[in-house]
């Protein structure tokens, strides 16, 4: 009850709508009706009587005419705009619940996304909130109306012989029960259905992403095998679910056809008794039709609306996650930054029953100053950048900017001052043109341009078949890994941040790349508080402080001098990084 209370929600904007369908829909279902009294008054009072050709003939040529204009000329727009309003304010609501879902999917902490298959997300938003659609056409308007017709034609029974009514009907209980036994094993099923074939989505959203690396290791017979055993799983759940329901229809069908059995029994015995006229019977068998279909398409309605609730608790389930990082009620717009960072004593941790990532961090960077964070793998590099822009809440301590605790900024101005060039950076299909755009989407065409030069990219844009409007795929895969992060840093560049965070930004590229991206971040990090993620060393030997990270603790600090004369860990590593590259360049000279 409460899953549908929440959906009536996105209902409410179009109740209007939805009760001018309503009405449209009595008047739709409400002609058929008249059918079996149009047949009654031809057979009793035109057929049966001593009445001459030509009068019968004259009598039913006036019903007919009546008939004509109910049935052909006012049904046919009585049936269009009931089908059109019907599908639109479905649509509507769609459009609605999957728009404020995936606003409240943006606002998610990337801890849910950690813990979270895409594939099922896209399944929940997709598939689960098409499901829901039922519990508007059927659930909110065609039980309603179904219930309109059953009654009416249950009026009009009654009217014609109460005794034949009562026996049309005494199969009724035995429905009530069907149902209550059958559909709550169906919700079940219906779930569990839901639930194997968003896996089937999730496992193909994963392989499809990764298909270089299924062919490079020849794996398509594995692969194909592991699909199958999803699919299988899914084959299975909804052939349960089919069974389900064809037993329900099995068992309701046959209920159904005791009706008129029982009809044609008691009312031909009552004809040949003469207590019931031929023109009343032949009504009220029509009048049981007008009965027994309703009472199906509840039936199937209960089937739709079980099925579709049982979506919409997916869809639910989704919509309740909460925020893990939220702004606070009083939390302020940050306007102007010059970029002091603090770290006081930071403590973090990605669950709560997990161990410490980062322990008792303390630095800072004073604005337009480079740091660099160096370390082996593991070490929390990644962890403390990403707890500037607060991706993730802190357990202890607190980070500051110019002074002010990030927690009492709101996120979006927090981050409109933060510019993030990573190791893979995420290019979205589209144009070139469209992911620089991103830095700023209100920016010029001439700052697009001055961007993408202070990137070094203008070059090789020019170079492609169209330009800046050449579509690059999906992630940009068709762009070599320098041009990528190229267009990247050209986007950040357009968003031109006070505080720059560049993760590995080179680590992955050939030296001739890596040569050109230097160049460019070296610009881009000019007058800009900045933080390195560093993988070579001699990289950053000009920054102003490095920072050496060992399992989630700052072991030393300090310029490319000072650790060097330490003699500590940074000295050792930077020595191990120099005698590996003499060696590779000796190999080249020898070879």
């Amino acid at each position: 009850m409460n899953s549908v209370k929440s959906y009536s929600k996105f209902v409410k904007p179009y109740w209007k709508l939805v009760v001018i369908t309503l009405i449209i829909g009595v008047i739709k279902f409400g002609i058929p009706l008249t059918l079996p009294l149009i047949m009654k008054y031809t057979v009793d009072s035109i057929l049966l009587t001593k009445l001459s050709l030509g009068e019968k003939i004259l009598k039913l040529t006036y019903i007919i005419s009546i008939a004509s204009v109910l049935f052909i000329i006012v049904r046919f727009p009585v049936e269009y705009y009931r089908q059109y309003f019907a599908q639109e304010i479905t649509s509507r609501i769609l459009y609605d619940i999957r728009d404020k879902l995936y606003n409240h999917l943006q606002k998610l902490s990337l801890r849910f996304y950690q813990n979270h298959k895409t594939g099922e997300i896209i399944s929940r938003v997709m598939n689960d909130v098409e499901q829901t659609k039922n519990i508007v056409e059927t659930g909110m308007m065609n039980i309603w109306l179904d219930i309109f017709t059953l009654t009416i034609a249950l009026g009009f029974m009654f009217t014609l012989n109460v005794k034949l009514t009562f026996v049309a009907i005494a199969n009724l209980p035995f429905y009530a029960i069907s149902v209550k036994k059958l559909y709550k094993r169906l919700k079940l099923l219906t779930k569990q259905r839901s639930q194997s074939l968003a896996d089937v989505q999730s496992y193909l959203h994963e392989r499809v992403a990764g298909i270089p690396v299924v062919k490079s290791f020849t794996l398509e017979e594995y692969d194909q095998n592991q699909f199958d055993i999803r699919n299988s799983n899914f084959l299975t759940k909804a052939l349960k679910v089919t069974q389900w329901n064809a037993l329900t229809n099995s068992i309701i069908n046959t209920l159904t056809d005791i009706a008129p059995l029982l009809v044609i029994a008691y009312g031909g015995y009552k004809v040949a008794t003469g207590d019931l006229t031929i023109g009343t019977f032949v009504a009220f068998f029509g009048y049981l039709d007008r009965i027994y279909s309703p009472l199906r398409r509840l039936v199937n309605s209960s089937t739709l609306l079980t099925q579709a609730t049982a979506s919409l608790e997916r869809v639910l389930e989704l919509w309740d996650q909460p925020y893990d990082v939220q702004d606070q009620p009083t939390a302020k717009q940050l306007t102007e930054v010059n970029g002091d960072i603090k770290f006081n004593h930071v403590w973090f941790r990605y669950e709560k029953d997990s161990d410490y990532i980062l322990k008792n961090i303390h630095f800072s960077i004073p604005s337009g100053r480079t740091v660099a964070l160096v370390g082996m793998s593991g070490g929390g590099k990644s962890s403390l950048i990403s707890l500037i822009p607060r991706f993730y809440n802190i357990d202890k301590g607190e980070i500051t900017i110019d002074g002010m605790n990030i927690e009492n900024i709101t996120q979006q101005s927090l981050r409109k001052h933060i510019g993030m060039v990573l190791q893979d950076n995420i290019l979205f299909s589209g144009t070139i043109r469209e992911n620089i755009l991103l830095g700023n989407p209100s920016a010029s065409e001439e700052g697009m341009i001055l961007s993408a030069k202070a990137a070094n990219a203008h070059e090789f844009i020019l170079n492609l078949p169209n330009g800046y409007d050449t579509e690059i795929g999906e992630k940009g895969v068709k762009l070599s890994g320098g041009q990528k992060q190229r267009v990247a840093i050209a986007r950040v560049f357009l968003k031109n941040p006070q505080i720059l965070i560049l993760d590995e930004a080179t680590s992955a590229l050939d030296l001739e790349s890596e040569s050109l991206i230097q160049e460019s971040l070296d610009k881009l990090a000019k007058n800009r508080t900045t933080i390195i993620i560093a993988h070579r060393l001699s990289t950053i030997t000009h920054v102003d402080q490095i920072i050496f990270m060992k399992d989630g603790e700052i072991i030393e600090q300090g310029t490319h001098e000072e650790l060097m004369n330490q003699k500590g860990y940074y000295e050792q590593l930077f020595n191990i990084q120099i005698l590996n590259q003499n060696n590779d360049k000796q190999v080249v000279m020898d070879y």
